[in-house]
């Protein structure tokens, strides 16, 4: 199963995507869309759903995963996440692809095994889990990939459950 995780974010969306083969986890590829902040919010939207749109069709995730908005005292920074948030499930909606949505606490749980994780323990946990050699950068490309091996870890689970 190859899974896309997100950390969506108006100037910087966070992409990793894992292949999961029993109960190994392979990196295939992560990385970041970048949207310049001179370009007004249709320009930047544009930008994050075509470059999705890239990944999607390149790698052919069989699920997606996108972090779930917390909780932001700027409203306005909220709810231009919440835009790219809708660009990215458009992304993948129109293709056929399941997306799941957790909240940073469910990512910090599932990857590190405690909700109040900082990013140091969340980033070293991605390392560990996908066997790379060093801690995966950007921050948000990071995060991403914890998105996704959250996925991976709620689909274990459920399959677990159904073998009962």
């Amino acid at each position: 199963m190859i899974i896309l995780g997100i950390d969506p974010g108006t100037a910087i969306t966070g992409y990793g995507i894992i292949k999961v083969e029993g109960n190994k986890f392979y990196s295939l590829e992560h990385g970041c869309i970048y949207t310049e902040p001179e370009n007004n919010s249709e320009i930047r939207l544009k930008k994050i759903y075509e470059k999705t749109c890239a990944l999607l069709d390149e790698y052919q995730p069989d699920q997606m995963a996108v972090e779930e908005l917390f909780f932001n005292k700027n409203i306005k920074t909220a709810l231009s996440v919440g835009q790219a948030r809708g660009v990215l499930l458009l992304a993948g909606a129109l293709r056929g692809i399941p997306i799941c949505e957790y909240t940073p606490l469910q990512v910090k749980q599932s990857v590190v095994g405690y909700g109040r994780a900082d990013k140091q323990q969340v980033q070293q946990m991605v390392k560990v889990f996908l066997s790379l050699k060093e801690i995966p950068k950007p921050d948000d490309a990071a995060d991403a990939l914890a998105v996704a091996i959250c996925h991976a870890h709620f689909n274990q689970t459920i399959t677990r459950r159904n073998m009962l």
